[in-house]
């Protein structure tokens, strides 16, 4: 997943303890008692989400090289280039010591990672306090060929849920939506009984937009049963969920939402900022997103009317039937891409395990703070109560933002908040965890995936497109995704069972 550009505002507003960087040291106690000692300078080719790069010297650089006592060489990318930079730099084995790999579907990175050009960590994750406790599932997604080829970007293994507006339910006298019978019965309600009072019919229910069948869309079928992208089925053939009959079951449901107004006419081609306009002037009432959303569109209807009646319901157990609760990952299982050495500049076990060791102290809630806020009474203020403020919101994009994206972690702490709806939206979204449908097909091998895959996934959401405003019916859709298999889908499924029966 890549970071929004104001993830780290909305993190770094939060209330967290102040933490003091205290205590320097280049060995990191392993967990069997031993030690590894850390380079004395560390080269990094990491992604740069913010318009401009950070100073060297600068304040954060300067504290994170004092608290993990090493050197640091960071060679920033932009991110909207990170596939052309760092291609050439698999080219040509001109890579750092640790580089950030967070497009995991780049055939070019997957190839390298299997070519041996970066170390397997796994065997090595045990010895370090920190890296021992990375989530089995985030390890599993991260894995190719069976192999780890570097430390997992850690994130919320399930951020999302169903947004919906408190305050028209409450006009209306309906209660909070449970099951998927209740929330389409709700987004008929809001499409048509005036939830905003404004005696016209100018409301919806669900506000989707173009990535439907990628996001919001997928996010309702996995209530249904529907798998993440793949699903295994009973004699172990690894197939795509828009195949399924649980997939078809909730096209169904939507489509027939669709007809009565209760979603978005245009949805399959309105585009994101489009979609949050929309929410923010309160054209719809049920959004399925990331649980931290809300905050976000609280904000923008704040600042266009700070007298709003805008409330929202952030809910994260809607069911279906008798079909258990789940939730599909939205994270790849909390996996956002590998910190991967280079077997070419990391050249022994020894140096090694004081990268590890390195990143392992990056892991701590001191070095998590500093890339998450910065320096206190520099970059942030505490008041009595533990909130955090920016004391320089200028000066904190520029000196510390930059940073965020380059945390081995997300999820190293929770911070508590004073604004409305992040706390709840944190702790739902650690409670998705239980309940998350993880990407069987991840940690997989297919050359035809590689290939193919991109394409076919756009033939299938064109179909689905077409059924939802009615260009096709079900059997329409199904014929669609039939003559997939002449174009690599049969050869996909092939390869990724067989993947799939050497691996499990």
């Amino acid at each position: 997943m890549r970071n929004h550009p104001r993830l780290g505002i909305a993190v770094a507003s939060a209330a967290v303890v102040a933490l003091a960087l205290t205590g320097c040291g280049a060995s990191s106690d392993a967990s069997d008692g031993g030690s590894a000692e850390i380079p004395e300078k560390i080269t990094w080719m990491a992604m740069l989400h913010t318009p401009t790069t950070p100073e060297a010297d600068g304040p954060i650089q300067t504290a994170l090289e004092e608290y993990t006592g090493t050197e640091l060489d960071f060679q920033w990318v932009p991110d909207a280039s990170k596939d052309e930079k760092i291609n050439a730099a698999l080219a040509s084995d001109s890579l750092a010591d640790i580089t950030s790999l967070t497009n995991i579907s780049n055939t070019s990175v997957r190839q390298a990672l299997k070519s041996g050009q970066f170390w397997d960590v796994e065997p090595y994750l045990d010895e370090f306090e920190n890296l021992s406790r990375i989530d089995e599932n985030t390890i599993a997604s991260a894995r190719v060929d069976g192999k780890l080829y570097g430390v997992p970007f850690q994130k919320p293994v399930a951020r999302y849920g169903v947004l919906v507006r408190q305050d028209w339910l409450d006009n209306l006298g309906l209660e909070t939506p449970h099951t998927i019978e209740e929330l389409g019965e709700v987004a008929v309600a809001f499409a048509t009984q005036d939830p905003d009072g404004n005696g016209q019919d100018d409301t919806t229910g669900f506000i989707d937009r173009l990535e439907s069948f990628k996001l919001g869309f997928k996010s309702l079928a996995g209530y249904f049963g529907a798998g993440n992208n793949f699903v295994v089925t009973d004699d172990d053939e690894v197939v795509p969920t828009f195949q399924t009959d649980e997939f078809k079951q909730a096209m169904e449901w939507y489509r027939g939402l669709y007809e009565q107004g209760a979603v978005n006419g245009e949805f399959v081609t309105m585009q994101k900022q489009n979609q949050i306009d929309a929410i923010a002037q309160g054209k719809g009432g049920i959004v399925v997103t990331g649980l931290f959303e809300a905050k976000n569109y609280m904000n923008l209807a704040l600042s266009a009317d700070p007298n709003t009646p805008m409330a929202w319901a952030l809910i994260n157990d809607i069911t279906f039937e008798d079909v258990p609760r789940r939730i599909l990952s939205d994270t790849n299982g909390g996996f956002g891409g590998w910190l991967a050495m280079s077997t070419t500049q990391v050249k022994d076990e020894a140096e090694l395990r004081g990268i590890l060791a390195f990143i392992d102290k990056l892991l701590d809630e001191e070095a998590f703070a500093l890339m998450t806020n910065g320096i206190e009474d520099e970059h942030y203020t505490v008041d009595a109560d533990g909130v955090v403020t920016i004391a320089d919101q200028p000066k904190w994009e520029q000196e510390v933002q930059p940073y965020n994206s380059s945390r081995p972690s997300d999820i190293v702490t929770t911070f508590k908040s004073s604004t409305p709806y992040v706390d709840e939206g944190n702790e739902k979204i650690a409670e998705n965890a239980e309940f998350a449908v993880i990407d069987p097909s991840l940690p997989l091998s297919s050359d035809a995936f590689d290939q193919s895959w991109s394409t076919i996934q756009q033939a299938a959401n064109d179909a689905y497109n077409k059924y939802m405003v009615g260009q096709l019916d079900m059997a329409g859709y199904e014929a669609a995704i039939a003559d997939l298999d002449g174009k690599g889908l049969s050869t996909i499924i092939e390869e990724l069972s067989a993947s799939y029966a050497e691996t499990k």
